[in-house]
């Protein structure tokens, strides 16, 4: 793997969810002390930012791939290595995700709303990633799945069919179905 071409190792594919499980239980932890500190006043206003990132980060899930991965070169090249290997750990390097989600969504976060409600909006948003993540994968990867998964490999199994399947969402479609992509 060279820095910009996305095929992984098993080592950084695995590592990739580890650090940002790491990143989530450290905004957790900081959003705990910062709620502990303030009173527990605020508690409503977080659980709505995580909520809003959770949103967020099925929006940014949907725009990246229709707009970025089935659009774009070279990720649109990328993607395609996916579609034709999708058993192969191919996936966005993490010394690349980790600035964008910082510098695309924390700091403006941060800037716009203060660090308490940037940090539960940066929570809802690495935690909906993580679970994107583990849709993919068992997606490509997973053996006997409850029924949810199911649902969500087959429809992932449908967008792999055909460049105009649509079906961008991987963890959700939701923005599918607001947008006619599906």
């Amino acid at each position: 793997m060279t820095l910009l071409y996305p095929v992984l190792s098993k080592t950084a594919y695995r590592l990739d969810f580890a650090l940002y499980g790491l990143a989530c239980t450290l905004l957790a932890g900081l959003l705990l002390r910062l709620a502990w500190r303030a009173g527990w006043a605020p508690i409503l206003l977080g659980l709505a930012c995580i909520a809003a990132g959770v949103l967020l980060w099925s929006l940014i899930e949907y725009a990246v791939h229709r707009f970025v991965f089935h659009g774009m070169q070279p990720f649109k090249r990328w993607h395609a290595a996916h579609h034709q290997q999708p058993g192969a750990l191919i996936g966005m390097p993490t010394v690349l995700s980790v600035p964008l989600f910082a510098g695309l969504v924390f700091l403006p976060a941060w800037a716009l709303l203060g660090l308490p409600a940037a940090a539960a909006l940066m929570l809802g948003v690495l935690g909906a990633y993580i679970a994107y993540g583990v849709v993919h994968h068992l997606s490509h990867h997973g053996g006997r799945l409850p029924p949810w998964l199911l649902q969500r490999r087959h429809w992932h199994a449908l967008h792999h069919r055909s460049a105009d399947a649509g079906r961008y969402g991987v963890s959700s479609s939701f923005w599918d179905r607001a947008f006619g992509s599906c």
